[in-house]
Formats: structure tokens, C-alpha cells, sequence
């Protein structure tokens, strides 16, 4: 490469490596292949860490998955511990997962972030800290979506305030606009292939882990928002025993 030419490819450390290196066929191959075993590795070890499990092991001394519906995330904090808490799982999971996006945009741009989010929502759902068992992934999603499609994100907004204030099941709007996603993302980005499959993941996994909350919902059982504050810590469960239903960020 020419001492004095000039590298024009901002933001995008794969590209940037290509042309700093004249890389081609092969070596381009595993340049990028390379790059994109980053983005998962590092993307799935960050939405590992549980914002929820760590706060309720800093503050009580507890973890969060012993009460309500025993899972990890931001709706089982307010009902457990209370608002505060819940909004700083909320915050917690969308920051690390926006760090995950910006991080998989650096190294290969738009297709590198939406590959690093799904896979930090993937790690939301099975960390490895923590023997797999986390949340349900939403409040990740959330963030992701929004960085990825600003307009996509603010239609599903909407539709999501709208089916919670009709029916105050958070479960059905998480649901509803995950499934929503990868379709409304394709009308406006149909040439992302790897954007779209990406979302597509996200939207099976999410809603598989509201299986439970699906089931409830057909039996008419499902739990209803509440936004009444919470007197005390609940009961740790026992074994097998689910107390309530809730939709897990």
C-alpha cells in the first residue's frame, strides 16, 4: 500500500483492516469471520451479566429469580423490590445493550450491530454466569430495535402503549410488537438481509420465552399490569412454584 494514500473507510474495523492490509479472497474471509466471532463473543458475555440478579444481590443480599415468576428481569424487580430498582434493570439492560450494538457497528458496521444484538439479548436470556437462567430479553430488544431503526421502533412504540393500555397485559404487547418487528423492519429496510435475520431470531426467541405467558393468556389467567407499590419483599418460592406471571425485560 502507497505510503500516502489515504484510508476513507470511518467507523468499521474490518474494512478499515482490508484496505490498511490489502487484504482479499481468503485472507478477507477470515478477516471477517474473525470480526464477526467478536461481535458474538463479545456481545453474548455482555448481555450475560444480569442487571437484575446483581442488584438484588448488592442491595438484599437475595437474588431476584427466588420470588414472583422466578425470572430475571425488570418487571419481577418492581414487583419484588420495588420501582426504583425496576427502572435501574431497565436502564442496566438497555445500556449494555446498546454498548453491544456499538461495539458489533465498529467492527463491521449495520450488519455487525445486528448481529452483536441479537446475540446480547441471546446472552440476556442464557447467561453464562449464571447457569443460563435469565430474562426474557425485552428491555435488550427494546434498545436494540431502537438503534438499529429509529422508525421502526417508534411505530412499534406505539402499538405497543396502545395494546397495554387496552388490555394492561404487557405480556401480549411484548408479543405482539417482537413479532412485528422483523415484517415492519423489512418494509422499510428490504435489503438488509442479515438485519432481518437477525430480528427474525430475536423475534422466535423472545417469544419463546414468553411460552409460559402465551399459555396463560389462552387460559385467561395471565397477569394484569399493576402500577401499586409494593409493601415488602415477597417470599422466595419454593421449588417448582410460580407465584405469578409477568413479563420478564
Amino acid at each position: 500500500m502507497p505510503q500516502n494514500q489515504v484510508i476513507s473507510i470511518p467507523w468499521c474495523l474490518v474494512l478499515y483492516l482490508r484496505e490498511l492490509w490489502g487484504l482479499e479472497g481468503t485472507q478477507f474471509t477470515l478477516l471477517l469471520a474473525a470480526g464477526i466471532l467478536i461481535c458474538v463473543v463479545a456481545a453474548y458475555l455482555l448481555g450475560s451479566i444480569s442487571t437484575s440478579i446483581t442488584l438484588s444481590r448488592i442491595f438484599f443480599r437475595d437474588d431476584v429469580r427466588t420470588h414472583g415468576s422466578g425470572n430475571a428481569g425488570a418487571t419481577n424487580m418492581l414487583r419484588t423490590y420495588g420501582k426504583k430498582f425496576a427502572i435501574a434493570t431497565l436502564v442496566g439492560d438497555m445500556i449494555k445493550a446498546a454498548i453491544a450494538v456499538g461495539i458489533g457497528y465498529l467492527i463491521y458496521q449495520w450488519d455487525g450491530a445486528a448481529i452483536a444484538g441479537f446475540f446480547c439479548v441471546f446472552g440476556h436470556m442464557f447467561p453464562i454466569y449464571y447457569r443460563f437462567k435469565g430474562g426474557k430479553g425485552v428491555a435488550c430488544s427494546v434498545m436494540v430495535i431502537a438503534l438499529m431503526d429509529p422508525i421502526t421502533f417508534a411505530i412499534l412504540f406505539v402499538c405497543y402503549m396502545s395494546i397495554v393500555f387496552m388490555t394492561r397485559y404487557v405480556s401480549l404487547a411484548s408479543i405482539m410488537c417482537i413479532l412485528l418487528y422483523p415484517m415492519i423492519l423489512h418494509a422499510f429496510r428490504p435489503d438488509q438481509g442479515i438485519m432481518f435475520l437477525c430480528a427474525l431470531l430475536m423475534a422466535i426467541f423472545v417469544v419463546f420465552m414468553h411460552r409460559e405467558n402465551i399459555m396463560r393468556l389462552y387460559h385467561g389467567n395471565e397477569s394484569k399490569l399493576s402500577f401499586k407499590k409494593k409493601a415488602e419483599v415477597e417470599q422466595p418460592l419454593s421449588d417448582g412454584e410460580k407465584k405469578e406471571s409477568d413479563d420478564e425485560q
